[in-house]
């Protein structure tokens, strides 16, 4: 008898094994699909309808109890049946947890052909029985579902009042209302008078009512709505704003249709209010975002400009090299802060990803309290830090493993002091000029921040102290935000 094929899903991470269960099962005529470990097990099941799945017990990386537990923690596979295989002996304990992950039989190695087909052609059997049982019942349902259509339209009353109940599905954020336009009379449902605030014991509706609910930028709409249905419009919607009671002001959207006698003349108007508040605060969110990413992107941007215009370099090799290290450290620094949304950064944070591409071992000592930093105070820090750890790797204390530094930091008053201080490095002379490290550091410093950088070129080492203010806020940076220093506060500090 002709039947339809089902998927029977085999699982062994040794292909002849694999090869020796499609030989046994192919005299079922069914569809053998076939994975050679348990993940790729796992991405058929998601791809795929499977009736059966025949399972390796003992595989590497993920054995058959631990996938048998990952299928049946899936909605979908609850029901799906496993047969295991092993090449062990099982104990009872093992067969128990076997079954407890969802195993519905044991095929012990070396496989008996006539059992493993007998065991799987059952399996596969139920499966197609309950799938065409699963059909029938769609088809009875389907069937229930047309006759109870066929009731529900019997009468026009019905119709019409389904007709309202689909539209206006309260839940606080949709309500429907009906008027009538010879009487004067209203109908409000539930959902309506929770989108106004108010309730059907205290409330009257009629026009003026509804009107001093209305936003006064927005009772020109309801007359223009009106005077439309009276020049023959049958179908209107427009936004508003409604002023609740208790002051609230929340934006809706209203749609409302019109019923016509036989003379085309209006008899009724219903409708639906929508309360779209969340969409339109979302909205203006995503603005507001917009507008931020658009300015971020700009500042980084104009920051980067300034680090390929201002670098210099003997050669090319050096040139694309401090360049690159000045845009990963703008880089790291704004991973930090997409981390935290834009709030701030730890200063430890950032001294440690500085850190990260150096092997110092106790070269190194770090002394200070947590301080946050606004997000504009924690990118020009970072790009500090890269620079005097770049110099100091390069020319000063990191140079040589006798090299010590010392980094520390304490707040008082709002102001951040930070000192670095290196010894035990190479003999230090005073530059005859600053790099545009120096500079883009003094000009972050002091023109963004308003702080303060000192650098002390002893003999033993560099010492240099770095004061900002902790609230700052420019007259052309709003908070949280960072304009990248131009190339004249860049000229105007390089001495």
């Amino acid at each position: 008898m002709d039947h339809e094929k089902v998927n029977i899903l085999l699982v062994d991470d040794q292909p002849a094994k694999l090869l020796a269960y499609e030989v046994i099962l192919k005299e079922l005529g069914e569809n053998l699909v076939i994975a050679s470990s348990g993940r790729e097990a796992l991405e058929v099941l998601l791809k795929t309808e499977i009736a059966v799945i025949l399972v390796d017990v003992c595989m590497p990386e993920l054995d058959g109890f631990e996938l048998a537990a990952m299928i049946r923690e899936h909605p979908r596979f609850q029901k799906t049946a496993m047969i295991f295989i092993s090449a062990i002996q099982v104990s009872d304990i093992d067969r128990l947890r076997g079954y407890e992950m969802g195993a519905v039989d044991y095929v012990p190695v070396p496989v008996v052909p006539e059992v493993l087909r007998a065991k799987i052609k059952v399996f596969a059997e139920l499966y197609r029985k309950t799938r065409e049982l699963e059909r029938l019942n769609q088809e009875l349902e389907d069937r229930v579902r047309a006759r109870t259509a066929e009731l529900e339209n019997s009468t026009a009353k019905l119709r019409e009042s389904e007709q309202r109940r689909s539209m206006a599905i309260a839940a606080g954020k949709m309500g429907s209302w009906d008027w009538d336009w010879i009487s004067g009379d209203w109908m409000w449902d539930e959902g309506q008078y929770r989108i106004f605030g108010v309730g059907p014991e205290s409330f009257e509706v009629n026009p003026p009512n509804v009107q001093a609910l209305l936003h006064p930028d927005d009772v020109d709409q309801l007359r223009k709505a009106i005077a439309e249905f009276n020049k023959g419009t049958r179908a209107y919607e427009t936004e508003f704003r409604i002023v609740r009671p208790d002051g609230e002001v929340r934006w809706c959207v209203g749609t409302a249709a019109a019923t016509v006698d036989d003379s085309s003349r209006v008899v009724r108007v219903s409708g639906v209010t929508v309360d779209i508040t969340e969409r339109k605060r979302a909205e203006e969110r995503q603005n507001l975002l917009a507008r931020e990413v658009d300015h971020r992107a700009k500042n980084a941007l104009a920051l980067a400009q300034s680090i390929v215009r201002l670098t210099r370099a003997d050669e090319v090799k050096a040139y694309v090299n401090a360049v690159e290290g000045r845009i990963n450290a703008l880089a790291r620094v704004h991973t930090i802060l997409s981390l935290s949304s834009w709030q701030g950064a730890e200063l430890s944070k950032l001294i440690d990803e500085e850190l990260a591409p150096y092997s110092l071992g106790g070269q190194i000592v770090l002394a200070g309290p947590e301080v946050q930093l606004l997000p504009a105070t924690a990118q020009t820090l970072a790009l500090a830090l890269h620079e005097l750890f770049t110099n100091s790797a390069k020319y000063g204390a990191l140079s040589t493993r006798s090299g010590r530094l010392t980094i520390g930091w304490q707040v008082e008053d709002q102001l951040l002091t930070l000192s670095w201080e290196e010894s035990g490095g190479p003999l230090v002379m005073t530059p005859k000029s600053r790099g545009f490290g120096t500079r883009s550091l003094l000009a972050s410093v002091e023109s963004q921040l308003g702080g303060q950088a000192q650098f002390d070129w002893r003999a033993e080492g560099l010492l240099c102290r770095l004061k900002v203010p902790l609230t700052r806020k420019t007259a052309t940076t709003a908070p949280g935000k960072f304009d990248a220093p131009s190339s004249a506060e860049l000229q105007r500090v390089s001495g």
